[in-house]
């Protein structure tokens, strides 16, 4: 009996020992990824090594070859994170029509949308350098991500909205630039115009004339 009991309480410490390890690597994982977004954002694919990033992420450089393999297969956990994060902020939220009335529910999405541009800038950052280059990131990119949501944008807009087949182009790019330049730029905005686009009330502000803008 005494031996069972101390083979359960060996056990049971085992188990525990097991489940912190197991939450270490989950917490050391995620923030590789989250100092991994700020870094591609900002200097770019090339710009950035995996050195950078485990210098930001407080670890070294061997834990994220241990996590993700390749600073590539890195950059894809960083998107993939990004994209989870916009994902329930617009597009999940137009396909579930939270709303009775469809054109308000369209706004209230865009209104979610800039407010996740405001709290992530680096978001914007990172599809515009991405989006400048004609390889296989960026067929990663819209393959994985960008082709299946801008379907479900392009039927709220054609079905619920009335714009036109030749109109979505430009309404999504509309909606992507006028919605997050604000915040990417914001040290400029602050000196141009005297105002933080930074502040609650300044968000608030922009997503209403934005949510209004594309949906009158």
């Amino acid at each position: 009996m005494v031996r069972d009991q101390s083979k359960l309480k060996n056990t049971k410490r085992e188990n525990a020992k097991g489940t912190t390890r197991s939450k270490k690597r989950e917490e050391t994982s995620a923030r590789i990824v989250q100092a991994a977004r700020q870094s591609f954002a900002k200097r770019g694919f090339h710009g950035t090594s995996t050195r950078d990033i485990a210098t930001e992420a407080g670890t070294n450089q061997g834990l994220i070859t241990y996590h993700f393999g390749t600073k590539d297969a890195l950059w894809r956990a960083a998107a993939d994170n990004l994209f989870e994060e916009i994902g329930g902020r617009l597009f999940d939220r137009l396909a579930l029509r939270q709303l009775a009335d469809e054109r308000e529910n369209a706004r209230e999405s865009i209104r979610e949308f800039v407010r996740f541009s405001a709290e992530y800038p680096e978001f914007f950052w990172l599809m515009v350098d991405e989006g400048k280059n004609a390889d296989e990131r960026l067929d990663w990119l819209i393959t994985t991500h960008l082709r299946p949501r801008f379907n479900v944008l392009a039927d709220y807009m054609l079905n619920e909205l009335g714009y036109s087949q030749t109109d979505l182009p430009h309404v999504y790019y509309a909606l992507a630039g006028a919605a997050s330049l604000i915040f990417a730029v914001a040290p400029e905005c602050r000196q141009l115009t005297g105002v933080d686009p930074l502040k609650k009330e300044v968000i608030e502000r922009h997503a209403d004339f934005v949510a209004r803008l594309i949906v009158a």
